[in-house]
């Protein structure tokens, strides 16, 4: 599995630990990854993602899932992500279609 966040794409840095002699060794920087349930309104119900704090935070400051999925850029997101977006675009559709038609 991979040590990328599925909704920002945030993945490891590489870097040097230096010690106070000056030393460099090589060194990764990981994001701080969290298996997280979130749940989508429109389509009633939750999803399990591996997320960095950080997309968690952005997705409680958006509203919800939903709202963050809306804004995000494809490009970042993953496959599962992306799939999750299509099916509340869909949703929502069906239930606007419902309402006008």
């Amino acid at each position: 599995m991979s040590r990328k966040c599925e909704l920002t794409g945030k993945s490891g840095l590489t870097g040097n630990n230096v010690s106070h002699a000056h030393n460099k060794t090589k060194r990764r920087y990981l994001p701080n990854l969290n298996r997280a349930t979130l749940q989508s309104e429109t389509l009633g119900r939750s999803f399990r993602l591996r997320v960095s704090a950080y997309a968690l935070r952005n997705v409680d400051h958006r509203g919800g899932l939903d709202a963050f999925l809306d804004k995000a850029d494809d490009a970042k997101l993953s496959p599962k992500a992306l799939k999750i977006k299509k099916d509340i675009m869909i949703a929502r559709r069906d239930a606007q279609s419902a309402v006008h038609g």
